[in-house]
């Protein structure tokens, strides 16, 4: 789900881009320090609220930095951050070269959205996450559980319609479960089940597999869509695929 700030705003663009319908975490925490991998896109320019993340994703390597086509902003390059709380001119960025999956034409049903930003520097002191081996989600267990971050919106204002709020900071939750297809992960991110999950702010961010006691460094998959009022289902693009592996397959090494 890309960024939105009020619910007109996303069924108006929801009927004309891809890009606006993917999200922020849901029923989550402040992450910390506990996912130092997982960064935000900066906005060319502050939103009107002030902040700055247009989008999440995750570092693959010392410098591959992993989130979703739809979130280009029509520039080649482009900053990240990993701060857990960005405070803009203070927060540490990168800057890179953003490169979209090719065949991503901006359709819903499309499955090649992936994009990464290749840094003109590597990042030290940071862990890069891990990406799924081929084929590797195709029997999961149905009571598997998945831990999503990104720097989404952390609540809802029902008002006239929906407001979406941001703070530039790095969320956490997990979700179980629901169902897979050969390209999609769907995640429960029911609040009446526990679950939490992503909404508007979170493309592009990682899904881990597992969640507290399991959770692994693996990123299974990466956010792109869900529900309009991000109370239902996670959905999130498969990285085991051939068609995510072809694409990764260039920038970094594939487990």
């Amino acid at each position: 789900m890309g960024r939105v700030i009020t619910a007109c705003a996303a069924v108006l663009l929801g009927t004309l881009a891809f890009s606006s319908i993917a999200g922020a975490i849901t029923n989550g925490s402040p992450d910390g320090v506990a996912h130092p991998e997982v960064g935000a896109l900066l906005a060319p320019v502050a939103y009107s609220d002030g902040t700055w993340a247009t989008c999440s994703g995750t570092l693959i390597s010392p410098t591959v930095f992993l989130t979703a086509a739809h979130c280009d902003q029509g520039v080649s390059r482009v900053a990240v951050t990993f701060a857990s709380s960005y405070v803009a001119g203070t927060s540490k960025t990168y800057w890179g070269a953003w490169n979209a999956d090719p065949r991503f034409r901006g359709a819903q049903g499309d499955p090649h959205d992936l994009a990464v930003v290749v840094l003109d520097k590597a990042v030290v002191g940071i862990t890069p996450a891990h990406l799924p081996a081929a084929g590797s989600l195709d029997k999961i267990s149905p009571d598997t559980r998945f831990t999503s971050v990104g720097y989404g919106a952390q609540s809802v204002t029902v008002d006239h319609g929906q407001t979406f709020h941001y703070a530039d900071i790095r969320y956490v939750s997990t979700g179980g479960l629901y169902t897979t297809t050969k390209t999609w992960l769907k995640i429960s991110m029911n609040p009446a089940h526990g679950d939490g999950g992503t909404c508007y702010g979170d493309s592009g961010g990682p899904n881990f597999l597992g969640a507290g006691s399991t959770e692994t460094d693996i990123v299974a998959g990466t956010t792109i869509t869900g529900d309009f009022t991000c109370r239902a289902t996670n959905v999130d693009y498969r990285l085991d695929t051939d068609s995510a592996r072809l694409f990764l397959g260039q920038f970094v090494m594939l487990p």
